[in-house]
C-alpha cells in the first residue's frame, strides 16, 4: 500500500504544470474518466486563458485543448460566484466554435465540451455533477437542475447532431466523499488536493507524481503559495463586498419601509411629531412627505 499524495491545487496545476506538452497525460486521464472514453489531448489552444497571469490575480482559470479527434475541450475553474459565470461558459464555447471557421470556409463544426468547476454556492442540495442538454444543466446522481436561465430561448440540439456542445459543472465542494465510479475518484481530488493509494482513475498517478507538492522546489514552492495567498485575499475581498452588499441593502429596505409607513400614517391624518417619534425619521424630512407623494 502506497502513500497518499498532497499535490498542488489542480487550478494553479492548469495556470502552469499542465500547459506542459510532458503533463498532458493528466489531463487526457481527466477528460477519459469523465467522458467514459479514451482522450488524448494534441495540444493547448492560444486564448484568453493562455494571458492569465500565474500569481493568481484572477478569481477563475481557463485553458482550451484540442484533442486528437479534433475536438475541443474546455476547462473553467471559478474559486468565488461570479453573476456571469453561465454567460462566460457559453461564451467560450461560442469562442472555440467560432475560431474554427476560415474566411469563406465550410462550417465543419468539431464538437465542444466545456468542463466547469466552480467551488462556491450554487443552490444545489446534494448533486456535485452536472451535465448540460442545452436547456439546463441535470443532475447526474440526483433528480436536480440548474438552468441556463439567461440563455432559454436557444433551441435544442437536433436528434443525433453530434456537433452540439456538451458542457459538464462540477461541484467539489459539493461532494460527500463516497467513490461511486473512477471519476469520483478525481472529485475526491479536486475536492482535497490528495490522491489517494488507492485510486486507480486514468490520470490519478501522474497527477500524484507530477503535481506532487513535496517534489516542488524552493522557488517553485514560493511561487505557489503566494498564488495561494493572492487567491485567499480575492475571495475575502469578493465575501466583504458580499456582506457589506447585504447591510446596505437591509438598511435601504428599512428606511424605505419606514417611509412607506410615514406616508401612509400621514394619509391617515396623523401629526408630523407623532409619526417622528413612531419611526425615528426624522420630524423635519417627514414635512415633505406631502399628499400628492402618497
Amino acid at each position: 500500500m502506497g502513500e497518499d499524495r498532497t499535490i498542488i491545487s489542480f487550478d494553479y496545476a492548469i495556470k502552469t504544470v499542465l500547459r506542459d506538452k510532458a503533463n498532458f497525460d493528466v489531463l487526457n486521464g481527466f477528460l477519459s474518466e469523465l467522458l467514459k472514453r479514451q482522450v488524448v489531448i494534441l495540444d493547448i489552444l492560444e486564448s484568453e486563458s493562455n494571458k492569465d497571469d500565474k500569481d493568481g490575480k484572477t478569481n477563475r482559470v481557463d485553458l482550451k485543448a484540442r484533442m486528437d479527434t479534433g475536438e475541443v475541450a474546455i476547462f473553467e475553474i471559478q474559486y468565488s460566484g461570479q453573476a456571469d459565470f453561465f454567460g462566460k461558459a457559453l461564451y467560450g464555447v461560442s469562442k472555440a466554435i467560432v475560431e474554427q471557421i476560415s474566411a469563406g470556409g465550410k462550417y465543419n463544426i468539431q464538437k465542444v465540451y466545456s468542463i466547469n468547476i466552480a467551488y462556491f454556492e450554487l443552490d444545489t442540495k446534494r448533486e456535485y455533477l452536472f451535465h448540460a442538454d442545452m436547456l439546463n444543466f441535470n443532475g447526474m446522481h440526483y433528480d436536480e437542475q440548474i438552468p441556463f436561465s439567461r440563455y432559454d430561448t436557444l433551441t435544442p440540439p437536433t436528434p443525433g447532431g453530434h456537433i452540439h456542445p456538451e458542457y459538464y459543472l462540477i461541484l467539489p465542494k459539493k461532494f460527500d466523499e463516497q467513490i461511486r465510479n473512477k471519476f469520483d475518484e478525481w472529485v475526491y481530488t479536486l475536492k482535497n488536493s490528495v490522491v489517494k493509494s488507492e485510486f486507480s482513475a486514468a490520470g490519478l498517478l501522474e497527477a500524484g507524481e507530477k503535481l506532487n507538492k513535496l517534489k516542488m522546489s524552493k522557488e517553485e514552492l514560493a511561487a505557489y503559495e503566494n498564488f495561494l495567498i493572492n487567491r485567499q485575499c480575492i475571495d475575502a475581498a469578493i465575501e466583504l463586498a458580499k456582506a457589506e452588499g447585504i447591510v446596505e441593502g437591509i438598511e435601504i429596505g428599512k428606511t424605505e419601509g419606514l417611509i412607506q409607513a410615514a406616508k401612509a400614517m400621514k394619509a391617515k391624518g396623523m401629526d408630523t411629531r407623532t409619526i417622528a417619534e413612531i419611526t425615528g425619521l426624522p420630524e423635519d424630512e417627514l414635512v415633505y412627505l406631502g399628499e400628492s407623494q402618497i
